[in-house]
């Protein structure tokens, strides 16, 4: 994506934590981005010369302070507390310590002095509580995808769909949509794979537009995906927990960017996302990666994005049959029903080892298993 007006130190910040990784690829990682080498190296020459301070303006305070006093201290405690109102003592003092503080209080002493100042709200805090979750090994083995509720904007709303990859906790994307259409969602999700890449997995709710875990189970976006070779998951029914992390994300973003906000248009609401996703992503310490921001522990997949989908092809053994505008195929003489997400897609038709039941391929992903012996299934 080009540098925008809006969102330009986002994309620096991001970009140059993926160049520092090893092994990256320069001249792959600056097409991602939609900016010349010469850019991308420029502004990493200026962060390796230089320091992380001539990307963005913030605060200049010194390295080395021997002057500085335990007022002080606390004067930068309460500057990062007011600048972010939600985060507690280790967030607090993981931060003074990515600054460069000589002096670093404890997280005992951190949340001491935000009581002290009555900044500290101790129903709020007892919910706070470490909570060991299971995670992917490898960034992009599996994203998760959510719509959070939607918000008011005058007489529209905002549904935000926030996209999150489970190793690393790494913010995908926040989109401020309109709506929660097929086209909407796939539009979004073009942006994001032309920057960060194809993930193997994604882990969806149920319902429009990804289908359901049982009776709906494909759709028009769903296929699309199985097309560039992403495989889709849906979470359990009535058990928000399957999505965890997203849930987490979305208390966060309810949290630390819509608690007592008004906003007048979309856009308006997109800035203060990308504003957010890049504190999230580059300067919030998790506590779930040991106090690490995300992005240490994120790289872009190496499946890039094709523009032009290849074209579906199977195996000489194979029955191959397209998809009628019912959903239905033709098969030996009996219909069978697929779904409409399949429309005029071919579909491979592989004989299993029992005698007259056969599985139905879409691509690479295995849809339905059909028996002769029933006109339709």
């Amino acid at each position: 994506m080009p540098w925008k007006e809006i969102s330009f130190m986002s994309q620096r910040f991001e970009f140059i934590t993926m160049a520092l990784k090893p092994g990256t690829n320069m001249t792959q990682l600056c097409k991602r981005y939609d900016i010349s080498r010469t850019t991308g190296y420029k502004w990493l020459y200026r962060f390796v010369e230089e320091d992380i301070y001539s990307l963005e303006d913030r605060c200049r305070c010194p390295l080395h302070s021997p002057n500085k006093t335990p007022h002080k201290t606390e004067q930068a405690v309460l500057a990062i507390r007011q600048l972010h109102p939600y985060w507690g003592g280790r967030k607090i003092k993981t931060r003074l310590s990515h600054q460069g503080y000589e002096f670093v209080p404890s997280a005992s002493t951190i949340t001491a002095i935000l009581r002290r100042n009555s900044l500290l709200d101790e129903a709020e805090a007892i919910k706070h509580t470490p909570f060991k979750r299971f995670e992917y090994d490898q960034p992009n083995q599996l994203w998760q995808m959510d719509f959070k509720g939607y918000f008011s904007i005058n007489s529209s709303h905002c549904y935000p769909l926030t996209i999150l990859d489970d190793h690393s906790r790494f913010s995908i994307g926040i989109r401020a949509c309109t709506n929660e259409r097929r086209s909407t969602v796939k539009n979004q999700l073009i942006q994001v794979f032309r920057t960060y890449g194809l993930p193997e997995r994604f882990l969806v709710d149920n319902g429009s537009p990804w289908g359901s875990r049982d009776d709906f189970r494909y759709t028009k976006l769903t296929a699309w995906l199985t097309r560039l070779g992403v495989d889709i998951s849906h979470s359990r029914p009535y058990h928000p927990q399957t999505m965890g992390k997203d849930e987490r994300f979305h208390r966060t973003l309810k949290v630390e960017v819509l608690h007592n906000q008004v906003f007048d248009t979309i856009d308006e609401v997109q800035m203060r996302f990308d504003k957010w996703r890049n504190i999230y992503n580059l300067e919030r310490p998790h506590e779930a990666l040991g106090m690490d921001v995300p992005a240490s522990r994120y790289e872009p997949s190496k499946r890039m994005y094709p523009e032009t989908l290849p074209n579906i092809e199977y195996g000489p053994d194979d029955y191959v049959r397209k998809v009628q505008h019912k959903g239905e195929i033709c098969f030996k003489g009996k219909i069978f029903e697929l779904g409409k997400a399949f429309v005029k897609y071919p579909v491979a038709i592989k004989p299993t080892l029992k005698d007259g039941i056969f599985n139905v391929f879409f691509c690479h992903k295995k849809i339905k298993q059909i028996d002769l012996r029933n006109s339709w299934k």
